[in-house]
C-alpha cells in the first residue's frame, strides 16, 4: 500500500530550500563534483541534515536541473522560430553553449551519462529533438554539410563541454571555428 508523503515541518522546509538554494549556486559555480560538505556549510545546516533530504548527488540533480534544462526548450523554439535555416543552427548552438558557460553544473550534466536521474536525462532528449529539426532544416536548405546528424552535435557538446571546463573564455572562438566548418560548400 501506498502512502501519502506527509508535508514538511516549517523548519524541515526551510532547511529543504537553503540546501536548493546552496547546491544550485554551489553546482553553477563549480561543477556537479563539489564536495556535499560545502554544500552543508554553504546552507548553513549539517551533514546529516543534507542527507536526510538529498540521500544521493543524484537527488540533489534531480532536484535541480529539470528546471534548468527547460532553458534548453526556450533556445530550442528560439531557433525553430528563425525563418533562416543557417542563422537558426548557429544561433542555437551559441545559445546553448553560453549556457553551459554560464552554469558548470549544467555544463557538467549536459557532457555526462546520467542514467539515475530520468527527469533531467527527458529535458535533454527534448533539447535533443530541437537540435535534430534544426539539423534537418538546415541540410535541407543546403547551407549545413549533407553528412552532420545529431550524433556530430552530441560529440560536439561533450567537446565543448571540456573547452568551457579548461578555457571559459575561449569557448567562443572554438565554436566559431568548428561551425564555419560546417557549412555547405
Amino acid at each position: 500500500m501506498v502512502t501519502a508523503s506527509r508535508p514538511l515541518r516549517a523548519d524541515a522546509a526551510r532547511n529543504r530550500e537553503k540546501l536548493l538554494t546552496a547546491a544550485t549556486a554551489l553546482f553553477a559555480e563549480r561543477g556537479l563534483d563539489v564536495p556535499l560538505e560545502h554544500i552543508a556549510r554553504k546552507a548553513e545546516v549539517s551533514i546529516g541534515t543534507l542527507y536526510k533530504h538529498f540521500p544521493t548527488r543524484e537527488d540533489f540533480v534531480a532536484a535541480i536541473f529539470p528546471d534548468r534544462l527547460a532553458a534548453l526548450d526556450v533556445i530550442g523554439a528560439k531557433a525553430l522560430a528563425d525563418p533562416d535555416p543557417w542563422h537558426a543552427f548557429a544561433g542555437y548552438l551559441n545559445d546553448v553553449y553560453a549556457l553551459q558557460a554560464e552554469d558548470r553544473g549544467l555544463n557538467d550534466i549536459l557532457a555526462r551519462d546520467l542514467p539515475n536521474a530520468p527527469e533531467v536525462v527527458s529535458a535533454c532528449h527534448r533539447g535533443t529533438g530541437h537540435a535534430q529539426l534544426l539539423i534537418t532544416r538546415a541540410v535541407e536548405a543546403g547551407v549545413l554539410r549533407a553528412d552532420y546528424t545529431i550524433a556530430d552535435m552530441v560529440t560536439l557538446t561533450r567537446a565543448m563541454a571540456q573547452v568551457i571546463r579548461d578555457s571559459p573564455e575561449e569557448w567562443q572562438r572554438f565554436l566559431s571555428i568548428y561551425v564555419e566548418g560546417l557549412r555547405a560548400p
